[in-house]
């Protein structure tokens, strides 16, 4: 993660897997409401079953390659330990971003093999565990053993805001698990978490988009973004909260915009006409197949109506 890839690339994972969440929720809300439930994840539907568990092994595959790179790909000597098997400080971070990794790793893994076992979960276990990843990036990211001062502090803590946010939206899906606007904020909070990255790679990496009166600065253990004065700082961090806000602005709006769109292509619409009046027993309920639909009788608020689905 310590690198312009390796911000943008988790981010673009991020990013994509909260679309898909996105999708895949206000679909399934907008074609039964009545009974919508939240889901960990999300099978792939078409390609006749054999992509069902993409993003679970979209997720194991990202998760594993961000381990290989940080432990074996990234460090010079394609491994991470010095001579006498301790770990050099140089190579802290990686092994915090590796366990990082390694927590999506393991709820991916549970997640794909209950579903090929057939394995009865626990409702909201899936949930639990991915809470626990976000749990582990929230906590390596405060107590980070590079020092995060300045504006690339400032950035990754508006990261931490935007994590705080994804956890608490995983964990209050455990007890509603029929929370449509729950599930939704989950979903936005990633891509928002996605989009946040890669914000911070091209600020944080590409000299380009470092704020003005700043500049990277190259050390042994890690490369960062130094501010000339505290005046520069202080406009680095404004900055940074402004770009925070047209994200979240952009979001906000985008998901709105999703979901006026996507409901209005997959809503199942229901047509209520008049019943007439036929002298019928009492009690009696009358069902009508039709061949263009379903027609019944439903009572609410003290009155017949007819309801044909098309």
């Amino acid at each position: 993660m310590g690198t312009f890839i390796g911000h943008v690339l988790p981010g673009t994972g991020f990013l994509l897997l909260g679309l898909w969440h996105l999708f895949n929720t206000i679909t399934n809300y907008a074609r039964s409401p009545w009974e919508f439930h939240t889901r960990a994840w999300f099978p792939v539907k078409f390609g006749g079953g054999k992509l069902r568990y993409l993003e679970l092994t979209a997720i194991i595959a990202g998760s594993s390659l961000s381990i290989l790179a940080e432990l074996f790909i990234g460090p010079e000597r394609h491994q991470p330990l010095a001579d006498d098997w301790s770990i050099p400080p140089e190579h802290l971070k990686n092994f915090e971003h590796s366990c990082i990794s390694s927590f999506f790793l393991i709820y991916a893994s549970v997640a794909l093999y209950g579903g090929l076992s057939k394995l009865t979960v626990p409702p909201g276990a899936l949930q639990v565990i991915g809470a626990f990843a976000l749990s582990q990036e929230l906590l390596l990211f405060h107590l980070h053993s590079v020092d995060h001062t300045g504006a690339a502090g400032h950035y990754h803590l508006l990261l931490q805001l935007i994590v705080v946010v994804n956890l608490s939206a995983t964990l209050l899906e455990v007890p509603f698990p029929r929370s449509f606007l729950v599930a939704v904020v989950r979903s936005a909070s990633w891509m928002f978490h996605g989009a946040w990255f890669i914000n911070m790679g091209f600020v944080l990496w590409i000299p380009a988009f470092i704020p003005k009166g700043c500049h990277m600065v190259l050390t042994k253990d890690h490369n960062a973004v130094k501010c000339a004065t505290q005046e520069a700082t202080m406009h680095a961090k404004a900055l940074a909260n402004i770009q925070f806000n047209w994200y979240l602005a952009i979001i906000l709006v985008s998901t709105l915009i999703f979901y006026a769109t996507t409901v209005r292509i997959y809503e199942v619409k229901y047509a209520y006409q008049p019943l007439e009046q036929k002298p019928e027993k009492k009690g009696d309920a009358a069902i009508e197949m039709g061949a263009h639909g379903v027609e019944g009788h439903y009572f609410g608020d003290g009155c017949s109506q007819s309801i044909l689905k098309v």
